[in-house]
């Protein structure tokens, strides 16, 4: 029986954002597994279906932007450029966010669950968007340097942006940025405040196209999922499961290998919700019925064999 349980004046100011990107409202076309189709496929080896699917996942990114911790930015401008980010993926190219307090909130209460979970394998921000649901998240570390003269105070921003796959950390790209300054009559605080967010909404268009275009180069096998799979004795049984689950996605590869603990990176053009269903299926075809899910964190699923 198959179970399932689941980021001052004249000085430098870093700013880390982390935009989460989540596939939603995939279209129908878009739902198929992932493997051979009978459709033919593209210069890049896709099927129409896998095609299909991955336009549609580019179109429906939902975005995450939160300030790293141990930044020197100050609350107040933290806070400043997650509302302005979010204020232009809301009203320039009609997406949902997630809010910034609900993300703050969720850095304390899920503390334990992150050391529980990965033992401090992994940082917080990368449990965060595994949480989340993240896709990719891009830091942007930028210095601010402020003036002021005859009673107008002036402020410029720059730096680079760096796009992280955080499933796995990898570098995906980097936007260099040098800001033209910002204007205040009334002080260097406010200053500040205008030149990071013009920074913010200079850099979002970049980011936004650069983002789907790295996204869809580095999607060529599909989207990877991490699959832990606990308690696997026996090691024949695990080549099975393996090679069965490999009949019914793009590729899969094995990461580890203990009498503990299975590791298997997974890449299919499909949701996490049917690769479940392909687990469990291979699971069941391979001796394991009684497979099945602990817990989920975006595209990293772990399971328990159910093996004694």
């Amino acid at each position: 029986m198959k179970k399932s349980c689941r980021k001052s004046r004249g000085a430098a100011v870093g700013m880390a954002i982390l935009f989460g990107l989540v596939a939603a409202g995939l279209p129908a076309s878009a739902q198929a597994s992932g493997g051979s189709s009978g459709a033919p496929a593209d210069a890049a080896g896709l099927s129409a279906a896998e095609q299909a699917f991955l336009t549609g996942y580019l179109d429906h990114l939902n975005y995450m932007v939160f300030v790293a911790d141990g930044e020197k930015l100050s609350p107040a401008l933290a806070k400043m450029a997650v509302t302005q980010s979010n204020r232009y993926l809301i009203e320039k190219l009609g997406l949902s966010v997630i809010d910034f307090d609900q993300i703050e909130k969720n850095k304390k209460d899920q503390s334990a669950a992150w050391q529980s979970e990965t033992g401090g394998s992994i940082s917080m921000l990368q449990f965060l968007a595994r949480k989340f649901n993240a896709d990719v998240y891009v830091e942007i570390d930028f210095s601010v340097k402020d003036t002021s003269s005859g009673g107008k105070f002036k402020a410029a921003a720059q730096g680079t942006v760096k796009i992280f796959d955080p499933a796995t950390a990898t570098l995906l790209g980097s936007i260099p940025y040098t800001g033209q300054e910002a204007f205040s009559p009334a002080n260097l605080d406010q200053a500040a405040g205008n030149a990071i967010s013009s920074a913010v909404w200079a850099l979002m268009p970049r980011i936004t196209t650069q983002v789907k275009d790295l996204m869809r180069n580095s999607l060529a096998k599909g989207l990877r999922y991490e699959l832990i799979i606990n308690k696997t004795p026996d090691a024949k049984q695990m080549s099975t499961f393996r090679r069965g689950l490999a009949k019914k996605v793009r590729e899969v590869e094995q990461a580890s290998y203990t009498p503990e603990e299975t590791r298997l990176n997974v890449f299919a053009f499909v949701k996490a919700d049917k690769v479940q269903d392909l687990v469990f299926d291979a699971a069941e075809a391979s001796g394991m019925p009684d497979l099945n899910l602990l817990y989920q964190r975006g595209r990293s699923l772990t399971f328990d064999s159910g093996l004694q």
